[in-house]
């Protein structure tokens, strides 16, 4: 009886990590329509830092192509989605007027250096630490709210280890 009660327990405890392990393994995704949205994230700011940079992995599971259009916070006057490139040793920085196409089975990351959105006239400083909401909008997906976790400052992506 004894030997049985401990095995069961033991069951118990097992199947419990497991679900707790898949929980926080997808504590970040976020899905609307067809897109699923991972490891969304920002930077720190200095005090008084006019704009930050906000970075995303965007995956179409669906059977079209879908667009982000834009987006928005209340952290800052305008959320752009801007495409950063060197040409000639001159970092060059553009809005996609037109959004970002995400083809059907395609992942997107959005990351420094590359595509990002750009968070501009910043209402206040972002601590790291700090979870900033951005909503999100698609061309077919519609709108979704994501929450943004702050790295430190300078960070060249989120870092669970930083806090």
């Amino acid at each position: 009886m004894k030997n049985t009660i401990l095995a069961l327990l033991s069951a118990i405890t097992l199947l419990l990590s497991v679900g707790f392990a898949n929980a926080d393994d997808n504590k970040n995704k976020v899905m609307v329509g067809e897109i699923a949205i991972e490891k969304a994230w920002t930077r720190a700011t200095p005090n008084g830092a006019p704009a930050g940079g906000a970075f995303v992995t965007l995956t179409n599971n669906g059977q079209i192509a879908d667009r982000l259009l834009g987006a928005s916070s209340d952290v800052a006057k305008a959320v752009e989605v801007h495409k950063m490139s060197m040409n000639d040793g001159v970092m060059k920085m553009a809005q996609l007027v037109d959004g970002l196409v995400i083809e059907p089975g395609a992942t997107v990351e959005l990351k420094p250096g590359s595509f990002h959105l750009m968070m501009i006239g910043l209402n206040a400083q972002i601590i790291q630490g700090d979870m900033v909401k951005i909503t999100l909008e698609f061309e077919h997906a519609g709108k979704v709210d994501v929450m943004f976790e702050a790295a430190r400052l300078g960070a060249p992506g989120l870092d669970h280890t930083d806090h």
